[in-house]
Order: structure tokens, then sequence, then C-alpha cells
């Protein structure tokens, strides 16, 4: 399997660090309002990669994170006469509906940045001690000419850089691209205490909040590092920096990245009047059309997002469906039992998402099964058997689509919570719990079938 490593620029043959097991990670959003497109394809970009790898037989421990401090959400907080903590919590039960509707496997662990300030707090201490840090009077800066490979990912030169528009302008910095890792306390905003007191106190900056994120939840190095094209620079570079001088280690070995949501060939922009929030799209569309149309179009590339394209997928995720209930229908008992074509739509599936997850190609594949089994379907020649496999194939596909048989709108975020708890507790060899979490999913309405690439849930039918 390759991968497009945005580090090197190049596709590379993907070997996790400690063998089956992958560490991966994906920037979440800032829950200042509701997830809008762009959240909606970064998320499902990633959930499809984490869906092939665990199809491929890997254990992939997947964070991603809320960010729920910052200052869009100090801002936002003012305006509506509310709290942070308050203004997070409502805002991340809306991408929470969200998600599961675009059926999107919960993170294995999904922080919130709050819970992590002690470990922000030990990074920004020991780069200060280090000496690639140093204080102003508003805060904790980290000095880009310190860290020699600044720049590594976003493939700039040092002094070429712009600071970008999260990068706060400071007169008194050393450098115009060095960045705040530490904000000391302004009245009215949210502020924390450096038991030791060698910070003041005050406030993490955006960067230093994924770096502490990742170095205690999955360690100094990671095999994978998700996110949106947008955050190549400065944010992801700043975290590379934070980290390897901390650390002394690779802090990523494969970063990847999605294109951006165009509307009718431009960015999705407020400014241009044509963003829209998940919400917004799931009053007139469904949502495992949305996920389809978002989905089918490779990951690193932009989308046009338009009532055409929403359309096709519409069109092509009901010819699928259409298609297994015509299978579902066989009743022959001799007959073709589809070895070939099964063998075959198996052999280029899995070449084309080997292939940096090439899925218009794997796409293909599984449109040239439907036209030959159709024909089959058409002479009387697929024996129920030979329909039932094919079923079955379409079902280990979904696993990794995750739209064909299961109407995602349907399962509840609670279900899915319960899930992902229960998925824990079998890693932990905890089944006694798990079992407990079974039966609570069955008193609900729901099943959950263990399969290769994670669980399967499904809504019980009586």
């Amino acid at each position: 399997m390759q991968l497009y490593n945005t580090l090197t620029r190049q596709k590379e043959e993907f070997v996790p660090l400690n063998g089956k097991l992958v560490k991966m990670y994906v920037c979440g959003p800032t829950v200042y309002d509701k997830g809008h497109l762009g959240h909606g394809r970064s998320m499902i970009a990633f959930d499809f990669v984490r869906r092939y790898l665990m199809y491929k037989g890997y254990e992939v421990e997947f964070v991603s994170n809320y960010t729920d401090i910052d200052d869009k959400m100090i801002n936002r907080a003012a305006e509506e006469n509310t709290t942070v903590p308050e203004l997070a919590a409502r805002i991340i039960a809306t991408y929470e509906e969200d998600f599961a509707k675009l059926n999107i496997m919960p993170p294995t662990i999904r922080p919130l940045a709050t819970n992590f300030i002690p470990e922000m707090i030990v990074m920004v201490k020991k780069l200060l001690a280090d000496d690639y840090a140093y204080q102003l009077e508003d805060g904790v800066y980290f000095d880009v000419t310190k860290f020699d490979e600044y720049g590594q990912l976003s493939k700039q030169i040092l002094d070429e850089l712009q600071a970008g528009a999260r990068v706060d302008v400071v007169v008194d910095k050393r450098n115009p691209q060095d960045f705040v890792m530490w904000k000391h306390k302004k009245e009215g905003e949210p502020s924390w205490i450096d038991p030791e007191g060698v910070l003041a106190e005050g406030r993490p900056g955006w960067h230093i909040e994924c770096s502490a994120m990742i170095w205690k939840l999955l360690g100094e190095t990671l095999d994978i590092h998700g996110g949106g094209a947008d955050l190549v620079f400065p944010h992801h570079e700043c975290e590379i920096a934070q980290s390897e001088a901390c650390f002394h280690k690779q802090y990523v070995k494969y970063w990847l990245h999605n294109g951006y949501v165009q509307i009718d060939g431009e960015k999705m922009s407020k400014s241009l009047n044509n963003f829209f929030t998940l919400d917004d799209i799931f009053k007139e569309h469904n949502p495992l059309v949305v996920r389809y149309a978002l989905m089918s179009v490779h990951y690193r590339g932009p989308i046009d997002f338009n009532a055409d394209v929403l359309h096709q997928a519409a069109q092509s995720l009901q010819r699928i469906r259409d298609f297994v209930a015509r299978l579902e229908g066989v009743t022959v008992t001799k007959g073709d039992l589809c070895d070939v074509v099964l063998k075959d739509l198996k052999l280029k599936f899995e070449a084309a998402l080997d292939d940096d997850l090439e899925v218009s190609r794997a796409l293909a594949a599984l449109f040239d099964l439907i036209k030959e089994v159709n024909v089959l379907m058409d002479a009387n020649e697929l024996s129920e058997a030979g329909a039932k496999a094919v079923v079955a194939a379409i079902r280990e596909v979904d696993q990794i689509f995750g739209c064909i048989f299961m109407e995602a709108e349907q399962i509840p975020v609670k279900v899915t919570e319960l899930v992902t708890e229960r998925e824990k507790a079998r890693a932990e060899k905890d089944f006694a719990r798990s079992d407990e979490l079974r039966d609570e999913l069955l008193e609900l309405g729901f099943i959950v079938e263990d399969g290769p690439a994670g669980p399967v849930i499904k809504k019980k039918l009586h």
C-alpha cells in the first residue's frame, strides 16, 4: 500500500512503526460554530483512510480532537453572552450529530484541548529551558530560527515565509514567523496556572494544543497525521517544530492532507456567500448521499460541490442499492457462482485503493462487477449461492465506503458512543464489559457485528 506523503511530496510504501498497529491523528474543528462542508470533507476523507487500513488488517488507534479554547471561541462566547465551555458543549453536540449522520466512525479517543493543559505547560517550559522559546510581555514564543528544519513540510524558505492569517503580529518578536505557544492572561478570558510558577497565568496557543495531545495520547512519534491542505502552514509546520525540538525525534512518518471544497468552481468562503453548514445541506439531501459525493473524489484533490454532483451521487448510490435488492431476490438453484468476477473485483478494488486510495478506480471496479452480474441475472444464469456471495462482497466493500447498506442517520450518537466504548473494552480484553455493552445496544434496538474492517452497526428489524 502506498500513500502520498506531503513531507516528501511523493508516494511511499506504507510501513507502520509498530507492526500492525497504526497511530493516527486528524486535526478536528475549533468548536465556535457549526460544522461546514470543509469539515465534512476532511472527516470523511480520513474516515475512509482509517476504514481501509482496518480492512487491510491494521489496528488503528485513531485520535481526532475538538479545539475548545482559542480566540474565536472567546470572541463568539462574548458575542452570545455565554461562557467558552458552554459554547463548546453546545457546538460539540451539533458536530457529533453531523458526524453520526455521515456515518463517520467515532475516534478511539476524541480529546478536548482544555483537558491537556498540563501537558502543554510541560512542553512550553521544556522548550523555554532548551532555548527554543522566549518570553515577551504578552506570552511565550517559539523562535523558528532555532529549529533548522522549519519549512520542511510547506517547502518554503524561512526568509520568504509570510506569517499567515492565524499568526499574531507582535512588534517585539525576534522574527516575524515566531509563533505564540502560551498567551498571558487577559481580563475576562479563560486562563490556567502553572503549578511551578515558571509560566505566567494564561492559556495555550493553537499549535501547542495538537502537539501536546498527540504526545500524551499517541507518543512522541506517530504513523499518520491528517488534516486539510489549509493546515500545512502554519499549523502543521509549527507542530513539527515544537514536537521535534521538544523530543528530538521524528514527529510524524506520513503526512496526509485532503483537498479543498469548491462551490461551483470557487473555494467555499463566507465572503463569497457560498458557505454551507452540514446542517444546511442535510435539510435538502440525504447525509449518506453527501458522504458518497465527498468520498467519490480522490481525497487529495479539490472537489467541486454542486447540485449536479449530489444528483449524480444519489443516482450512483441508488444504482448500487437497487443491484443489491435484485441480488437478494435471486432464487435460482443452479447457475454461475461468480467466483471469477468476484476475484476480479477484489484484485482491481484493492489495487486501486493500495495506490494512495484511488477511489475512482475502485468504484469503476465495483460498477464493472454490477454490469457483469446484471448480464448473468438477465439471462437467469446466476445461482442463489452466487448472488449471496456477491452481496457479501459488496458488504465487505461497504465496510470501507460506509453508505450502501446502512442509513446512518438512524444511528443515535448514544449508540456510536457505546460501540466505541465496546471496541475499547475488547482491545483491553475486558470481554465481560464488552458483552454488557452489546446487551445495552440490543436494548436500544441495535446489533453490532465485528467485521475485519471494524464494528458494523445494524438496526434491529424486529
